[in-house]
């Protein structure tokens, strides 16, 4: 039998938040098209409530708050094609997720990376 596994500070991505972030993750893997891209900035809050998005979700896309995406039901593997559409990066992304600056978070990476 399954058991759920409680991580401190870990948001696991189950059933119940892939139910609930359906919508944004089938748009974030339609910005594989790159007219889909200038779709999405060419207008992007008709570009979500096309497919579906919440308002809380919306907002999230919004202000670029991969947290927040991520609690509203993202995939991070999807969640890469919209930051990369809105000019994101990687570690962009990752220094939200650690709640540290991006320069603090490239010196954590050099830092582990010297070990």
């Amino acid at each position: 039998m399954f058991q759920h596994r409680n991580i401190p500070g870990t948001l696991i991505f189950d059933g119940q938040l892939a139910r609930q972030g359906y919508a944004l993750n089938r748009m974030c893997y339609s910005l594989n098209d790159a007219d889909n891209r200038a779709a999405l900035l060419r207008d992007e809050d008709a570009y979500c409530r096309r497919f579906g998005l919440s308002e809380r979700q919306r907002e999230a896309v919004r202000r670029r708050d991969v947290l927040a995406l991520l609690q509203a039901g993202g995939n991070i593997y999807y969640l890469a094609k919209l930051a990369g559409a809105c000019g994101l990066s990687v570690q962009d992304m990752g220094a939200q997720q650690a709640g540290l600056s991006v320069e603090a978070f490239r010196a954590r990476l050099q830092a582990a990376g010297a070990h």
